[in-house]
């Protein structure tokens, strides 16, 4: 274009679709204006804008300036009602409260608004009508794209899921439609089911992590067996370091009843248990009276025998000391009269029966220690103990089990001390013992152990601390490390609030850590 003296202009045109009624108008003056003879014009308007060179353009935020986000009261309000399934809007321009794709997405989460597709979810009884968008599902689901757009698609209006809980669907639905992982200690077994059924690939994973991350003896033979269940070996593998280091702990839980025949096969035959055979064998027990029930069996001894099967034979009954043995297998009434005859003989014959049970014991795990001072020594007026507490803190870069103490002892001769160990994180108490050791006048450690290991997980600091009454005079640590490399796992020192006796990083008593990893 050209103004009135000839320079150069630069236009930018912008095409802006005028209503019908416009339009209307502006096709009947372009027929007239034909009739007269005048030039043609187009039929719909446009609005042409000028700019000079030199000036800035405009961007389209410029242009089209961002309205105001939707309050937090409205989208709560929405929220609420997807939480609800009663999904009225009442805004008929919804769209424009949202400024991303995302958040207008959400709002269609569990939302009958536009949905071309309905989910009875559940079993039968206590099943849940789910609304859903074939599109944003194909979207986030290859399962979901092949239901829908593959050769093979169903145009069903209504989909039977009955091997899927309600609030797991919902929980994936979430994701799909939200980009939101919202995971229930409750739930993220039953949500894990449906990400693997449905290849939602990113929420499995949050999954995976939330177990590893909440997995403890209580329910580490539980998510031992769905990790199996669930083909996710990482999850395996931390189940079995729990277990192991753990075993009387997780033997013990509530848990363990409920795992399936195969994985209870698994943690029997298990080498590395580091459990007494005692406690293997009741917790075996306990799983053939839970599955009696399970199996609505009465809870006989004939029947406890019976569904163990062939399990039985793998509790190392043998390997018990006598007395455990004696007061408890011998007495259980499992045992045939001959097994617990031979096995009495394998105790005290020279010449010992053939047993079908294993008669090696298992090898447990070798516990490993951290040693914090690259040297000791004693003087004649320290280390001195009077009810006063010794403690330092440390970290670990990977998790590990905290099994005991190692202590000094007397520099002046043998002699006996009475040590209360606790172990804590961020003030609350983990695990307590209160034991005795003798000490050889040697400047050696002594292990002074907890009742079951601590579960110590990584990039957290923990308070060891230690109150000794014995002999006042002991040997103590020096030139203390603030990092110590044990293996593969890395540990870290800091002072500790809690040490009235003189105990640092630099000095002192708690010279090693006891761990299995």
């Amino acid at each position: 274009m050209v103004d009135a003296k000839g320079r150069n202009m630069k236009c930018l045109t912008f095409f802006l679709m005028l209503p019908e009624s416009v339009k209307s108008k502006s096709s009947k003056s372009s027929k007239k204006g034909n009739a007269s003879g005048s030039s043609k014009l187009p039929p719909v308007c446009y609005e042409i804008i000028t700019l000079r060179s030199k000036k800035k353009k405009k961007m389209a935020a410029d242009i089209f300036p961002t309205k105001k986000p939707a309050s937090t009261t409205t989208v709560q309000q929405y929220q609420q009602q997807n939480l609800n399934n009663n999904n009225t809007i009442q805004n008929c321009n919804w769209q424009g409260l949202y400024s991303t794709i995302r958040e207008r997405n959400s709002v269609m989460f569990n939302n009958e608004l536009m949905a071309d597709v309905h989910f009875v979810v559940g079993q039968p009884g206590r099943t849940q009508r789910l609304p859903g968008h074939r599109y944003v599902l194909a979207v986030g689901s290859s399962v979901f794209h092949a239901m829908f757009y593959g050769e093979l698609a169903e145009n069903k209006d209504e989909i039977h899921i009955p091997d899927v809980e309600p609030a797991a669907f919902l929980a994936m639905l979430k994701y799909i439609y939200c980009d939101e992982i919202d995971l229930s200690a409750d739930t993220v077994l039953a949500t894990l089911y449906a990400a693997k059924k449905y290849i939602v690939p990113h929420l499995a994973r949050a999954c995976v992590n939330f177990l590893e991350t909440s997995l403890s003896a209580k329910n580490a033979c539980v998510l031992l067996s769905q990790s199996c269940l669930f083909e996710e070996p990482e999850l395996t593998q931390r189940c079995w370091e729990v277990i192991d280091a753990q075993a009387e702990l997780a033997l013990r839980s509530e848990g363990f009843c409920d795992i399936d025949a195969q994985t209870l096969e698994s943690i029997l035959q298990r080498e590395t248990l580091n459990a007494k055979e005692i406690v293997v064998f009741e917790a075996a027990l306990s799983w053939a009276e839970a599955e009696c029930q399970r199996q609505e069996l009465t809870s006989s001894t004939d029947n406890k025998r019976k569904v163990l099967g062939k399990a039985m034979y793998l509790i190392r009954i043998p390997t018990m000391a006598l007395d455990d043995f004696a007061n408890g297998a011998a007495q259980s009434g499992v045992l045939t009269l001959n097994e617990t005859n031979d096995i009495f003989l394998w105790y005290t014959a020279a010449k010992k029966p053939e047993l079908q049970f294993v008669s090696q014991p298992r090898k447990g795990l070798t516990p490993q220690r951290c040693h914090r001072f690259q040297s000791c020594a004693y003087r004649s007026n320290q280390w001195r103990y009077r009810g006063r507490c010794d403690s330092i803190q440390f970290a670990v870069d990977k998790r590990v089990f905290i099994a005991g103490f190692g202590l000094y002892g007397s520099s002046c001769g043998s002699a006996e001390y009475s040590a209360k160990i606790e172990l804590k994180r961020q003030g609350v108490l983990l695990g307590q013992n209160l034991s005795k050791y003798f000490s050889d006048g040697s400047s050696n450690t002594f292990p002074v152990w907890f009742e079951y290991p601590v579960q110590i997980e990584p990039d957290t600091f923990y308070t060891a601390s230690v109150v000794l009454d014995g002999n006042e005079l002991s040997y103590f640590g020096q030139e203390g490390m603030t990092e110590v490399q044990c293996g593969k796992v890395t540990f870290q020192f800091q002072c500790s609030s809690d040490s009235t006796n003189g105990t640092g990083v630099q000095g002192g008593q708690i010279p090693e850590l006891i761990f299995y990893a």
